[in-house]
């Protein structure tokens, strides 16, 4: 099972999309098994050779990733859907979706085309502007309060978040295969959220990937 810790008492009241997209993981994607994410967690002696190992495993990566700070200054410009690939350096199954996924040719040329796409170590010590707020690292959780934001406070690795423009952040946790992301990415991409449910446009979806 994944690695999920949670920050708020208050039940959050998930969105259709979300559920929809949560059930779509479930029934299609591959669910991590016990063991297949790293347990341990990297300290601040390590940390620099688990960066290094993301950064190595990443080298070859089609995507041109950005910073937060750089996304939002393109939305100055442009806008588009965010999305945001969230992950730690000791998570196995980060590394997976990395491998598997946004190294698939077809998920990096439609991110590219389509989205701001952005890489955030969720255990960054590094302040991170976005919407107008500066979010630290939080030691008590261990965590960047960006990514409690992002998550509405639930971490689980990976998680994928899109920010359509005007809207809140749609956090989409575990791993996805690109036919799995396939869908999320399309119905933001090609702005069917603006007048299409999620449900709806599921229904008539067809994958290519």
């Amino acid at each position: 099972m994944m690695q999920q810790r949670k920050y708020s008492k208050t039940p959050f009241v998930w969105s259709g999309l979300f559920l929809a997209a949560l059930l779509l993981v479930c029934l299609s994607g591959r669910k991590p098994e016990k063991g297949d994410v790293m347990a341990g967690r990297a300290t601040a002696d390590d940390a620099g050779a688990g960066s290094s190992h993301f950064a190595n495993s990443i080298a070859a990566n089609p995507i041109s990733w950005m910073s937060v700070e750089e996304a939002a200054g393109k939305l100055q410009q442009e806008q588009r859907p965010v999305l945001i690939d969230l992950y730690t350096t000791w998570c196995g199954w980060c590394r997976q979706m990395d491998k598997r996924t946004y190294s698939n040719k077809k998920v990096a040329e439609y991110l590219q085309d389509k989205f701001y796409p952005v890489r955030v170590d969720a255990e960054t010590h590094a302040a991170i502007t976005w919407g107008g707020r500066t979010y630290q690292f939080n030691p008590q959780y261990r965590s960047n309060e960006f990514a409690m934001y992002l998550t509405h406070g639930r971490l689980e690795f990976p998680t994928t978040i899109i920010i359509a423009p005007g809207q809140e952040p749609q956090a989409i946790p575990g791993f996805l295969e690109p036919k799995d992301l396939e869908l999320l990415v399309k119905y933001f991409g090609e702005g069917a959220y603006r007048t299409t449910s999620f449900d709806d446009y599921q229904k008539s979806f067809k994958a290519s990937w």
